[in-house]
């Protein structure tokens, strides 16, 4: 096997530059203590060998001052690169610590935490009392948990706790075949664990953190992350949804864990596989999770909140708050007096929505963001204007369900009105749109909507959003049945160049 090579390797503020061929998970160590590691060609960017990758946010604070910094060859336990360096004005030694001096790194997940790798045996038995306390607090209950993720990867490869890990997850598989019934269990099982004296949040249908308080009065928080087996595939929230045998979890049996026994699914190989993939075996402190997009939008509508994708907005903040956007203004003057009701969807702080009050249009403004527009709902309250606002998130199909059931009993016509949001979601988000817009327009009406298709962001434009082929779109438009009966370019970049502004009007029949 040839070993890993790193060359003209060069360490400022800004990152680190290098040339290598090779791709292999590196530790990033300062003064002996590691804090960092990435993949020397999956997360850099350059061409052909030569390479370089940004320090992390995270990180950057701490940048003040000289170590040794060593980039080391995770598996071989190979130093690639030292050197004595210096960042910024300090004088001192570099220190990734927090407030009580208490080594820091970053996870797999590129969060600062205190790493298992920092801790002593002293330190590391609260932690295993309480993985104790809540799978007995599981099987009080009727669930039959087990170690799951990384928790379980280290207890069945090393017998030990994942030096790059910072927290314990369990898991378990409902002995239920449906969704619906999962999540009944799932909220009867927090409800049981409430009444037994723990405090529980809830992330999904089926996953909880159970907070549990150790003999110094800190609260340690475990991950419980509830499956189910449905038509030969074990679905296990957060990322797995694989072909699976149910006599590999159950029954069940046990593993050690720092000097601990714990339950453990009946051949753990194969949950791990699920779960990391046939490489399980090989250490990789810079792991991604790369969950298959069926696995996630089936997790993600039986079982996520109505959160998902609130990320990435819908229309997001105005960029002048206090002035309605010419949109709206072209809106206004275009859309016939016979309209009844205006829907204003991504309205982001409202102010088209009042602006369109104050000219007499009975108008609702909608967005994934609901504390963006409180201010603008008291000024119409205040004003009496006939504007309403509601929550709604695109990218969440229940949250779309239940929008158009309820908006639809509106007067009609009805005129939905899109700025910049058609280029602020994803994919999903698009088609739940344009399938809103439909139901809303039924009987007349029409859906107006401003995109960027250029390659400069508008400034005009309402949030982060990404431009789109106009041409694409236009096709997405006429899958969804619509017809555009007007288009117009316009030009609200100050770059010089073609239009990059699409304005469209989509009817249904």
């Amino acid at each position: 096997m040839t070993a890993t090579t790193m060359q003209d390797v060069h360490v400022d503020d800004e990152g680190i530059r290098f040339s290598s061929r090779d791709d292999v998970v590196v530790d990033v160590t300062f003064d002996g203590t590691r804090v960092w590691s990435f993949w020397l060609q999956r997360d850099t960017e350059g061409r052909g060998g030569d390479r370089t990758i940004a320090w992390p946010q995270p990180l950057r604070r701490f940048l003040d001052g000289a170590t040794r910094l060593a980039l080391v060859d995770h598996v071989a336990d190979a130093e690639l690169y030292a050197a004595e360096v210096s960042f910024g004005a300090g004088s001192g030694r570099v220190a990734v610590q927090d407030r009580k001096g208490r080594p820091l790194g970053l996870d797999k997940s590129n969060r600062l935490s205190r790493l298992f790798v920092s801790r002593d045996a002293d330190q590391v038995a609260p932690l295993m009392d309480a993985i104790a306390t809540v799978l007995t607090a599981l099987e009080d209950c009727g669930i039959e948990g087990f170690l799951a993720y990384g928790t379980l990867l280290g207890a069945y490869r090393d017998g030990r706790l994942i030096g790059h890990d910072s927290d314990a997850d369990l898991g378990y598989v409902s002995r239920h075949s449906h969704p619906v019934d999962v999540m009944l269990e799932s909220f009867a099982l927090q409800r049981t664990l409430v009444e037994m004296g723990f405090v529980v949040t809830r992330y999904s249908g089926i996953a909880v953190k159970v907070h549990v308080p150790e003999a110094d009065g800190s609260i340690r928080g475990l991950d419980v992350f509830g499956g189910f087996m449905r038509a030969g595939k074990l679905y296990l929230m957060g990322e797995v949804g694989a072909p699976f045998e149910e006599d590999w979890i159950f029954p069940r049996t046990t593993v050690a864990l720092e000097g601990r026994t714990f339950a453990a699914p009946a051949q753990p190989d194969h949950l791990l596989a699920a779960m990391y993939g046939d490489s399980w075996r090989v250490p990789d402190p810079a792991y991604v999770f790369t969950t298959p997009e069926s696995t996630r939008l089936r997790l993600n509508g039986w079982f996520r909140g109505i959160r998902v994708g609130q990320g990435r907005g819908m229309g997001g903040k105005d960029l002048t708050p206090e002035q309605p956007s010419g949109f709206a203004k072209w809106v206004h003057a275009d859309a016939g007096a016979d309209i009844a009701t205006i829907v204003d969807l991504g309205c982001g702080y409202g102010t088209d929505a009042v602006w369109l009050g104050r000219q007499g249009r009975s108008t609702w403004g909608m967005d994934a963001h609901y504390k963006s527009y409180v201010r603008m709902r008291k000024v119409a309250e205040a004003e009496e204007l006939p504007v309403r606002f509601r929550w709604v998130n695109l990218t969440e199909n229940r949250s779309v369900l239940d929008a158009a059931a309820d908006m639809a009993q509106l007067a009609g016509p009805r005129v939905v009105t899109a700025r910049h949001v058609l280029d602020a979601v994803d994919g999903g988000g698009r088609d739940n749109l344009l399938r809103l817009a439909r139901v809303l327009t039924r009987g007349g009406g029409a859906l107006y909507c401003q995109v960027q298709v250029g390659a400069e962001r508008s400034p005009q434009s309402n949030g982060p959003v990404t431009p789109l082929d106009l041409t694409d779109l236009l096709d997405l438009v006429s899958a969804h049945g619509g017809t555009v009966v007007h288009r117009e370019m316009l030009n609200e970049s100050d770059a010089a160049g073609a239009d990059n502004i699409a304005r469209l009007v989509v009817t249904w029949k």
